[in-house]
């Protein structure tokens, strides 16, 4: 650990991902002025969502603020009234305006779940799921009012490893990412330390716009199998959209209708010899191993478990047991956004 001045520091934070960072920051050096996190908004009949920042700044006693539009005049204010050196921002919600990152000399930095400029956006880590990345990792970036476009800091690469789910993928980038900010606050300090009075802070290294790609926020229709894309697809999209919004089929029920499944376990699967040329979505089993489907590129998805609408997760082979589905017989194709 340096000896360099603490800095002083407001977190603004709402999802999980930001809990660990949280966490190192309070047994920092540095202080941390208050946590700005999203104001619960709830249906009079529904629980309020969760909000893992706010539950875990509650249990240290920390000072909250959760305006419902950050960018306001009167939330800009009270921000500046706190008087941080520095913005920390992670898993927050809102885009931050160029007058809250003017509330802080330091301007604001953010901790994000990819190696950018690749996946820039809401949903990174499942987009390197979905993606196929062999590695991903996490940055944390000079904040300006484009998306994720700021001079990289700090980045620290990770490996995606085949049966990595989003939340255990981000359970680890989370953690990584605690240590990457303090690092980032390190090389702050020092370089303020060393700038002239009046200049402006010169850190981080300029992200290569043509490597950038994006992550979007995911939707209901994202999850919708379209069993023309390759089985290894499939199987990631499985991985990547746990716990929302999961994947889903609709397999053709003659003489009409359709029922909804989520499949909850896959693997590839090497296709019967006997099904070449099979139409993408035909079943090609179906039995005490489960279905087999076949997908694009004549490839197959072995489907394990499913989770049939209003029930209860089951194996394949317990599903078939009340449902007569017969090799022959097809998923609807649905057509991937």
């Amino acid at each position: 650990m340096t000896s360099l001045p603490p800095l002083r520091l407001v977190v603004l934070g709402t999802g999980p991902f930001a809990v660990p960072m949280l966490a190192a920051l309070r047994q920092s050096q540095h202080h941390v002025a208050a946590v700005v996190t999203r104001p619960d908004r709830t249906a009079p009949t529904r629980r309020p969502p969760a909000n893992p920042v706010r539950e875990a700044a509650q249990a240290a006693g920390m000072t909250i603020f959760a305006p419902g539009r950050i960018n306001d005049a009167d939330a800009v204010a009270a921000v500046a009234d706190l008087a941080p050196d520095l913005l920390v921002v992670c898993d927050y919600g809102q885009i931050l305006s160029p007058a809250v990152l003017a509330a802080a000399p330091l301007g604001g930095i953010n901790l994000h779940g990819s190696l950018l400029p690749r996946h820039r956006g809401a949903a990174p880590v499942q987009w390197a799921i979905l993606e196929g990345d062999p590695i991903t990792g996490v940055s944390v970036i000079r904040m300006t009012p484009a998306l994720d476009a700021g001079a990289v800091i700090v980045a620290r690469a990770a490996p995606i490893y085949p049966g990595d789910t989003a939340p255990a993928l981000e359970s680890h980038l989370a953690e990584l990412g605690a240590g990457a900010v303090l690092e980032a606050l390190e090389r702050i300090g020092a370089a303020r330390t060393l700038a002239r009075p009046g200049e402006p802070l010169e850190i981080g290294m300029p992200q290569d716009e043509s490597k950038a790609t994006r992550a979007p926020r995911l939707t209901k229709a994202d999850g919708v199998v379209d069993w023309s894309r390759p089985a290894a697809r499939i199987e990631r999209m499985r991985r990547a959209l746990e716990p929302w919004p999961r994947t889903t089929a609709f397999l053709d029920r003659p003489p009409g209708g359709t029922a909804r499944l989520v499949l909850d376990d896959v693997a590839v699967e090497r296709p019967p010899a006997a099904a070449a040329g099979a139409s993408p979505g035909t079943i090609l089993a179906a039995g005490e191993a489960g279905l087999v489907v076949a997908c694009g590129g004549g490839t197959a998805l072995a489907i394990r478990r499913v989770v049939p609408e209003g029930r209860r997760p089951m194996t394949a082979a317990e599903f078939l047991r009340g449902h007569p589905i017969l090799p022959g017989m097809h998923f609807a194709i649905q057509s991937t956004p």
